[in-house]
C-alpha cells in the first residue's frame, strides 16, 4: 500500500509544471592582479607573507543553471549517478531531479550542496581549478574601494550580522551588492565557498582520498593548531569551522564555490 502511495505521489510530481531549466551564461572571468598577502590565519603563532601572482577568478559563483548544464554534459556527476566515494546523500539533494534544480532563478542563485569533488571537477570542464585558500582570502579581502578591507570594523561586522542572519537558510540571489575593486561579486556575506587545498587548514585532518575523474590520491594534511592572527575576527573563524567539518565527500546546503585559472587561460 505505502509503495503504491509513493509511485502515485510520484507520478503526480512528474505531470506538475516545473519551470524549464534557466539557459546557462557561460562564466565570466576577471583577472585579479598580485601583490603581498598577510594571511588571517596563523602558522602556529607565526604570521604567514606570501606572495600572490595574478589570476582570472569567476566574478561571481557558480549558479544552479551553470552547474545543471555541467551535470547534463557530465551525467556521471548527477545526483544518483555519482560515486558514494565522491558524493554524500545530501549531494543536490534540494534539486527537482538529477538534472534540473527546478528553480525558476537557477540562473541566479549560487549552487550549493555540491561536493568538493564535484565541484573540482566542474572547473576541471572549464580547464580550471578551484582557489587555493590563500588566493580566496586576497580577493575576498577587497571591498568596493579598497585592495584590503580587513581591519574596517564596520564592514566586518555587516558581514558577520549578514552570514548570522543567513544561517540556516538558502542563500540569496546573485548580484544584489556591489562588487568589490576587482569586479568580483558576493564573496563574503552570501555563503561559504569551496577551496582547493582547505584540508591543509586545519589540525587532524588528515586522510588519503581519492580524487575525482582519476586514480591518482589526494593528500589532505592537517597542520599544526589552528590560529588566527586577529581572534576578534568572528566572521572569518565561522567560515573556516564550517569548511573544518566537512569531508571532501560531504556537501552544505550553505556551500557553493567558484573557480579560478591563469590569466590568460581560455576553455
Amino acid at each position: 500500500m505505502l509503495r503504491t502511495l509513493t509511485g502515485l505521489l510520484m507520478l503526480l510530481a512528474a505531470l506538475l509544471p516545473r519551470p524549464a531549466p534557466a539557459n546557462a551564461a557561460a562564466p565570466r572571468f576577471v583577472i585579479v592582479p598580485g601583490g603581498p598577502l598577510v594571511s588571517s590565519l596563523l602558522d602556529g603563532t607565526q604570521a604567514v607573507t606570501v606572495r600572490i601572482a595574478p589570476f582570472a577568478m569567476m566574478d561571481e559563483p557558480v549558479t544552479e543553471a551553470q552547474f545543471a548544464a555541467f551535470v547534463r554534459q557530465h551525467p556521471e556527476w548527477q545526483r544518483g549517478h555519482i560515486a558514494p566515494l565522491f558524493a554524500g546523500p545530501n549531494y543536490l539533494a534540494g534539486w527537482l531531479t538529477p538534472a534540473d534544480p527546478g528553480d525558476a532563478q537557477a540562473a541566479r542563485h549560487p549552487v550549493t550542496g555540491v561536493s568538493w569533488f564535484a565541484a573540482r571537477a566542474y572547473c576541471d570542464s572549464l580547464h580550471a581549478e578551484l582557489p587555493s585558500w590563500y588566493q580566496w582570502e586576497y580577493a575576498a579581502a577587497a571591498s568596493s574601494s579598497s585592495r584590503d578591507a580587513r581591519a574596517n570594523m564596520t564592514r566586518r561586522n555587516a558581514i558577520l550580522a549578514a552570514l548570522m542572519r543567513a544561517t540556516g537558510q538558502r542563500p540569496g540571489l546573485i548580484g544584489q551588492r556591489p562588487a568589490n575593486v576587482y569586479g568580483l561579486r558576493d564573496l563574503n556575506r552570501l555563503m561559504w565557498e569551496w577551496v582547493s587545498d582547505y584540508g591543509a587548514m586545519f589540525p587532524e585532518v588528515n586522510g588519503d582520498v581519492g580524487s575525482a575523474g582519476s586514480g591518482s590520491v589526494l593528500r589532505l594534511c592537517g597542520g599544526a593548531a589552528l590560529a588566527f592572527r586577529d581572534p576578534s575576527d568572528y566572521a572569518l573563524a565561522e567560515r573556516v569551522a564550517a569548511l573544518s567539518m566537512l569531508a571532501p565527500a560531504d556537501s552544505s546546503p550553505f556551500v557553493g564555490f567558484r573557480c579560478v585559472r591563469k590569466p590568460g587561460d581560455t576553455p
